[in-house]
Formats: C-alpha cells, sequence, structure tokens
C-alpha cells in the first residue's frame, strides 16, 4: 500500500509506524500550482485555474505514479487542513484517481496510535476544501498579478501587493502617522504617605467625592496640596476578596507565534519553523521517532478528551490533587475558528521537556517547553490570591490603596503568560480598620505626560491581523517577511517602522482600491473562504463578485495615476571613486549605499551602523551589519584585515572569570551580559537593558 505525505520527515517518521506492507512517500509540498510566467487563470470561463507541475517537482510526481500503479491502494495524507487538502487533490488529479475513492486520511499528531487508527479510515477528498483553497489563490494570483505591475509601471520594479499583505501593511502604515501626530498630554499624580502605627500605607489620590479626580497642571496640584495640608484623614474602607486567575488557552497558531516572540525572541518564521520539525518527528533514541507536538496550523482551542485525561492525571500525580480542576477546563474558540484540529499541544504530557532535552536542538526544546508548559497549565485550577483595598479619605479627596498576595499557585506553579506578567506589590498594606484616623506625613506630587501607541512589532502586529480576522494564521509569517523584503518596512528595535517607499504604496492603494484596502472587507473575504468551506457558497460566483468591480478600478488606476517619482535619501558623504555623492537605496537585502552617478558608476558599500563600541580584537569600531537574509550581526569595520563577527551585541566589559569579551544575550524572558567563550560560560542574569 502507497502512503504520501508533504515532508521527507513526515515519510520517514510514518514509515516505521506502519512497518513493511506500506510504502511513504513525500510530495515534498505541492505538486501543481498556477505558472509564474503568466496570470493562469482563465477570467473569461469561470476563473477556471491553469495548473501546471511545479518546476522541479516531475522527477516526484513521475515516481508516485510508478509507484501507484504498483500498489495495491494509495492513501493520500497530507496535512489536515485547506492546503493538505489541496495538495491531496493535485496528487489524485496526478495519478487519475477516482474522484469518490476513500484515499484520503489525516491525523492531527504524528504518533503511531494516530496513523494507524487513520490508516483504517480514509475518505474522499473533501471538495469543499479544495475549492476554498482555490478560491483563496486564484483571488490572491488576480491582485497581486494586476497591482504588483501597476506599482512597477506607477513606482519602481521589484513591487509586490497583496490582498493581505496590503492591508498589514496599512495597519504599520497608519500606526506610525498617529504617532507623528500625537500630541502628548500632561497630568499629574499624587501620592500620600500615611502613618499607621509605627508603619506607613502609601495611596495614590484617586478621587475627588465620588468623581474620578484627573490632574493636569502644577497649578492644580498646588491647589489640591494646600486643601491637604489642613485635611484630618480617616479609613473609610477596608476591603479584602480572594481572587481567582484562571489560565490561559492551550496555544492555537497566532498565540504560539506571540509568546515565542515574546518570551524566546523567535519570529514568525522561526517559530513555524521549528514547530514544525516537533510535528513531523523526531528520533528519542530507544524511545522511537515520534511528532512531539499536534498539528501546528491552527485556530481552535479546543482539546481532545483522552489528551486532556492524560493531562488531569499527571497534575494530580505531579503536583497533588488540589492543582487538579474541579471540573475540565474548556476554552473557546474564535467565532471565525476552523475547528477542525485541536489546538496545539503535546502528543503526550508525559513526555516532559527534560525527558527529551538530549535529543533536541536549544530551539526545539525551548518551543517544546513552551508548548508543553502552555498546555499542562491550561488544564490546571486557578491562582488564588489574597487581595486588601484600603481608601482612606480626608478633605473631600479618596486615596487609594491595593496589595494582592499570592496564596494558592494553581497553574501558575507551570507557566504564567509574559503579558500578564505582574511583579509582586512591594509595598505592603499594614493593617488598619474602617473608621480609624491616620496622620499624613506627607505628599509626592509627580508629573507625567500621555505616551504615543507604540509601534507594531512582530507579536502585536499578529495579534491585530488574528483580532481583525485578516488572513489566516499560516499566513503571517510570509506577511512579515514580505513587507521586509520588499523595502515597505524596516526593523527597528525590533518594531516596525515605514519607509517613505511603504506610505506611497499605501496611500496610491487607498485612493484607487479601496476594498483592498479596507480591513473589514478583507475580514468578510476571509468569512466567505471558510463559507466556501462549508459548501454554503459556490468560490466562482464569490471570485466573479470580487473581481467585476476590481477589474474597473485597475483600469481607472492604470490610466489616471501618474509616475511616482523616488527621490533618494542623500548618504552625507561622496564617491570615493568618482567624487559624486552617495545616496542611500533600498535592496533585496535592505538598505546600501551607492553612487548617485549610477550607472556609470557602480560603487556601492554597506550601511554601517555604529554601536558605540570598540572591537575587543583590534579597538576599531564595531558596527551593525546585514546577512543577505537581513539577519543583523555585528563586526568590525576594519574587516577583513580584523574578522570579529557576533551575532550579539558585544559590550565594554569584560568578562570577571576570564577576561573575555562579554555580549548582550536575551532569553528566558530577560537581557543579560554573556562571557563570549564556549568553554567559561560565564552569564549575568540580572543585568537588563
Amino acid at each position: 500500500m502507497l502512503v504520501i505525505v508533504e515532508s521527507a520527515a513526515k515519510a520517514k517518521t510514518i514509515s516505521k509506524f506502519l512497518g513493511r506492507n506500506y510504502k511513504v512517500l513525500a510530495s515534498v509540498g505541492h505538486v501543481r500550482d498556477l505558472p509564474k510566467s503568466k496570470l493562469g487563470v482563465d477570467v473569461e470561463h469561470g476563473f477556471t485555474p491553469q495548473y501546471v507541475t511545479i518546476r522541479g517537482k516531475g522527477e516526484i510526481l513521475k515516481h508516485i505514479r510508478e509507484e501507484s500503479e504498483k500498489s495495491s491502494r494509495v492513501l493520500l495524507a497530507t496535512d489536515p487542513d485547506r492546503e493538505g487538502e489541496a495538495i491531496a487533490w493535485h496528487l489524485s488529479q496526478a495519478m487519475n484517481l477516482k474522484d469518490k475513492n476513500p484515499c484520503r486520511i489525516e491525523f492531527n499528531e504524528i504518533t503511531k496510535d494516530a496513523v494507524t487508527r487513520a490508516v483504517k479510515k480514509p475518505r474522499p477528498i473533501d471538495m469543499n476544501r479544495v475549492n476554498a483553497q482555490q478560491a483563496r489563490r486564484v483571488l490572491d494570483r488576480l491582485v497581486g498579478y494586476s497591482l504588483s505591475p501597476l506599482l512597477w509601471n506607477k513606482i519602481k520594479k521589484g513591487l509586490s501587493a497583496g490582498r493581505v499583505q496590503s492591508v498589514a501593511l496599512r495597519l504599520i502604515c497608519e500606526r506610525e502617522r498617529e504617532i507623528e501626530s500625537f500630541v502628548p498630554e500632561e497630568y499629574w499624580t499624587i501620592e500620600g504617605e500615611f502613618a499607621a502605627g509605627n508603619k506607613a500605607l502609601v495611596a495614590r489620590l484617586v478621587a475627588r467625592g465620588r468623581e474620578k479626580l484627573e490632574i493636569g497642571s502644577r497649578e492644580a496640584v498646588d491647589a489640591i496640596l494646600a486643601e491637604l495640608e489642613t485635611a484630618r484623614f480617616t479609613v473609610s474602607k477596608v476591603e479584602k476578596k480572594t481572587k481567582k486567575k484562571n489560565p490561559v488557552p492551550p496555544f492555537i497558531t497566532s498565540t504560539l507565534q506571540q509568546e515565542a516572540y515574546k518570551k524566546l525572541g523567535f519570529t514568525a518564521s522561526r517559530t513555524m519553523r521549528v514547530a514544525q520539525e516537533l510535528y513531523e518527528g523526531l528520533s528519542l533514541g530507544e524511545g522511537g521517532t515520534v511528532g512531539l507536538v499536534t498539528y501546528i496550523r491552527t485556530d481552535s482551542s479546543r482539546v481532545a478528551e483522552e489528551a486532556q485525561k492524560e493531562a488531569l492525571d499527571f497534575v494530580e500525580q505531579t503536583f497533588g490533587k488540589e492543582y487538579r480542576p474541579e471540573k475540565p477546563n474548556v476554552y473557546k474558540s474564535k467565532k471565525t475558528a476552523q475547528d477542525a484540529h485541536e489546538a496545539i499541544r503535546p502528543t503526550s504530557v508525559w513526555r516532559q521537556p527534560e525527558r527529551v532535552k538530549t535529543f533536541l536542538t536549544r530551539d526545539q526544546y525551548r518551543l517544546y517547553k513552551l508548548i508543553w508548559e502552555r498546555f499542562l497549565a491550561s488544564q490546571m485550577a486557578p491562582a488564588v490570591y489574597d487581595t486588601v483595598t484600603v481608601e482612606i479619605t480626608g478633605g473631600g479627596y479618596v486615596f487609594r490603596a491595593s496589595a494582592s498576595n499570592l496564596k494558592f499557585p494553581g497553574y501558575l506553579a507551570v507557566y504564567q503568560e509574559s503579558e500578564n506578567e505582574e511583579e509582586d506589590e512591594k509595598r505592603a498594606i499594614p493593617e488598619v480598620q474602617e473608621g480609624q484616623e491616620l496622620v499624613a506625613r506627607g505628599f509626592k506630587p509627580e508629573q507625567h505626560f500621555t505616551q504615543p501607541p507604540p509601534r507594531y512589532t512582530e507579536a502585536s502586529l499578529v495579534k491585530m491581523l488574528e483580532e481583525k480576522n485578516i488572513g489566516r494564521p499560516s499566513t503571517y509569517a510570509p506577511i512579515v517577511d514580505t513587507i521586509l523584503r520588499r523595502g515597505y518596512v524596516e526593523r527597528k528595535n525590533k518594531q516596525f517602522v515605514p519607509t517613505e517607499l511603504g506610505f506611497i504604496v499605501v496611500d496610491l492603494l487607498k485612493d484607487y482600491f479601496p476594498e483592498i484596502m479596507d480591513v473589514e472587507f478583507t475580514a468578510s473575504m476571509e468569512e466567505n473562504l471558510d463559507r466556501i468551506e462549508e459548501g454554503e457558497l459556490n468560490w466562482q460566483e464569490t471570485v466573479e463578485e470580487f473581481y467585476v468591480p476590481f477589474s474597473d478600478k485597475l483600469r481607472k488606476a492604470s490610466s489616471e495615476i501618474e509616475k511616482v517619482e523616488l527621490k533618494p535619501e542623500e548618504a552625507g558623504k561622496d564617491c570615493p571613486v568618482c567624487g559624486k555623492p552617495m545616496v542611500i537605496r533600498n535592496g533585496r537585502y535592505g538598505r546600501f549605499l551607492a553612487c548617485s552617478g549610477f550607472p556609470k558608476c557602480r560603487y556601492t558599500e554597506s550601511v554601517n551602523e555604529e554601536t558605540g563600541i570598540t572591537c575587543p580584537q583590534c579597538g576599531r569600531k564595531v558596527i551593525a551589519l546585514r546577512t543577505k537574509k537581513g539577519r543583523r550581526f555585528y563586526g568590525c569595520e576594519g574587516y577583513p584585515q580584523c574578522d570579529f563577527r557576533s551575532w550579539n551585541l558585544p559590550t565594554e566589559k569584560k568578562c570577571p572569570q576570564c577576561g573575555g569579551p562579554m555580549v548582550r544575550k536575551r532569553g528566558r524572558g530577560q537581557e543579560y551580559l554573556a562571557c563570549t567563550s564556549k568553554e567559561c560560560r560565564y552569564e549575568e542574569k540580572e543585568a537588563r537593558m
């Protein structure tokens, strides 16, 4: 029997489960697609896709056909989603399998039990899923192959636009304009220190009478302080409560990308690459080869009953009965979630990260540990806090102090979400009683200014795309990579900053293609794709409904938009070859300096971003550089005479143990100093940047 999967790693894992009677081959992803050289969509005849064999896949398809003819049966075990269903359909077309043939199997995890169960339950290919994928592919091709040439003609070659990527770029540009137009507003806070016996109680001024108090100037502060000088203060309220904090749900694709970025510093693409390795299967020595996590492309928080029971048993045996919730925790998925798959979880909670650590790379271990801890925590009892709130009244003003102490850790014994990490209250509240009079020791006013909204990081952009229902979690990593590669945005201090080119592209598309750039329209299109998958909409009619008005706007834009002249940014130095001014240009691998005399003079050099650090080897300047793939690293400006290179930012500090240079690193949710010597491994974990 022949089984076909998508990747060689997956094929290797599954073949060990199924034994000699099965031959497992890999298609190595898609085998057919729309041609790159032309539109490849027959607009006049129902938007029929004109598929061709992908370059380099001819021999793979030929081998698959030959093996299928020898086999008694063919099973298509591609990934359990739209893309996987479409790949299965393309393979069935290439092998001339009958449409209703029950040849499709799927499993949410690559374990022996899951695979052997799936082999016994083949089904026909789900054409609704296939059509939803075809609709997405055709829509993206119509938009991309129509708008990209328009941008080439009107702005410059090498640009691209997309149904989802352009909306993501718009969000980044609009946030930047919010920041640019932001006007800070002054506000003040006042803290009072009160004597409660021989202890101090520090509280913040929050209200005048029953109205919330907002203080906007120093004059207002002085007026309040004058009134407080003669006031008598009394404890007007003491409220003690027990508060529960529930665990967070297990990961879905988008939340995994967000947390891996915050806790591990992984980009979305790095997270998905490592997660795929964990899903496809790794050798655990005598434990055999097995997939460590369930399918990684999901937006459902559902957990299989069997996996939940295993987790609850583990919690009780490991932590005790009190850590097991009274009833199993169930999490609601968002309305637009495709609930076909579970949340991302370990295939067995008994495979603790420390037990498998020796078989994993550093990245694999760290990501697996994150997934394992998040899942286990999601099945545990809530954390319990004792909270106390004290209100102090005097002169018509109300001061408030609050504190909480962890009474029972619950799920926090395993995992704490980065976004909600809170430092314990440093100021303990002394015991006081309602009606008790207090003596004011003094008041501390402090000036503040409102802050603009923060720029998007990779994590916050993914979160926004998910909240707005723009694209699918599996598309977020490619979107980020594309807008960076096109030079539409730059990454500065881990934040996205739009370039002049990014603004120009967004403004042009907003003016002539408002639907393409509209967040709500893009989200509604995602809902239509879901309805196609459910069999509620015809995919070709859905595409036609979009394309007819779009093509009209395209003709109008082509005739009305004038050529945009991009003025290169001056570099402030002259070309050492011909003497003409140097300018800053954007290329495939980021910004670089080029002679303004191009093409007569072709001199270029990299943009050297100074770090203020001297080279530990020769004493010259250390500059920030980029690899061809855009990854930042640090090196001596004297290269190649001096070959100093480092992925981490060097410091002037020397290691107190071996005297070697130290660099700044980030890990385990904090930044710290580390020695560069592999033999020394000295770290200063308390050092933060």
